[in-house]
């Protein structure tokens, strides 16, 4: 029998398992995309050429967001710093992959002679595309979850600073200037370039990070623009309210840390659980044969 292919169904049902592992491990975003998105793009460089990917993404996002239930999270992928391009490109060749692997797998059932209804494989695929077709939508989505829940973190440091440097007698706009460059993460390059924007542009601080709020969207800038917003009349109320919402945040950050947990520990416990039986049923495999055998 022609062993080739069986080898190549074998190595395509293995490339799209590991395509779909990946994607479900969900790595954590590389250091260089996250410092490329740390500034609005109105002071960054100009947009580099679109690489092979990207175009070849963006001629596939033309045509299929017109379909129903085709959409691009594009907040997300610019919170990540990922192009709508390569998110639809992989979203088309994980869904390729899913239509052809059925069809790829009954190769060796024909070739033994097994007959297959046609329909079987198409159904299969069909399911697998649209199963392979929603995932890089549900990674962005956890992504950019864990992204928002590190900024939110970020942010009770950069209330406390904010509070500090009100209450040393510093203006609104450079409290708020200031206590962004004492931090180095991608959140505070984030509020590091809103506020150098709100001062090449005129504009209020609190209306840049209102917009940075709004274009990423971060509800919890919002409350910090709110705050400063007022900060112009009274600076001991000021910093009551930057110290309430610092306290408020890190209520909210622990008690949706110690949901995390909770979850987690009540998913152990199903497989705690199949683990004890198991122990059980091996300490007591010997003594059921013996009595069965006697």
């Amino acid at each position: 029998m022609n062993l080739i292919p069986v080898v190549l169904t074998g190595g395509t049902v293995g490339a799209g398992f590991a395509l779909l592992i990946r994607e479900l491990l969900q790595p954590q975003p590389a250091l260089g995309p996250a410092l490329t998105r740390s500034a609005p793009a109105t002071l960054t460089m100009p947009e580099p050429e679109l690489d092979r990917d990207e175009v070849w993404g963006r001629w596939l996002l033309a045509r299929l967001e017109r379909l129903p239930g085709v959409r691009v999270p594009t907040t997300n992928l610019a919170l990540l710093g990922q192009r709508p391009g390569q998110f639809m490109l992989k979203k088309t060749a994980l869904a390729a992959l899913g239509l052809l692997c059925p069809v790829i797998a009954t190769i060796p059932w024909i070739i033994a002679g097994v007959g297959l209804p046609f329909y079987v494989p198409g159904v299969v695929g069909l399911i697998l595309a649209a199963l392979l077709f929603i995932t890089p939508d549900l990674s962005v989505r956890d992504q950019a979850k864990r992204a928002r829940e590190e900024f939110a973190h970020a942010l009770s440091a950069y209330l406390d600073l904010v509070a500090l440097k009100r209450a040393a007698d510093a203006g609104p706009a450079e409290a708020l200037e200031k206590a962004a460059a004492v931090g180095e993460g991608w959140p505070f390059l984030y509020l590091q370039g809103a506020l150098r924007r709100a001062r090449l542009e005129k504009i209020p601080p609190y209306q840049a990070l209102t917009e940075l709020a709004a274009e990423y969207n971060l509800p919890v800038l919002d409350d910090v623009a709110d705050i400063m917003r007022g900060s112009a009349t009274d600076g001991a109320a000021v910093y009551k309210a930057l110290r309430a919402r610092t306290a408020a945040l890190n209520a909210e950050l622990l008690a949706d840390q110690a949901a995390e947990a909770n979850t987690a520990s009540e998913k152990m416990t199903a497989p705690g659980a199949l683990l004890a039986v198991l122990v059980m049923l091996l300490m007591a495999f010997p003594a059921v044969i013996r009595m069965l055998t006697v």
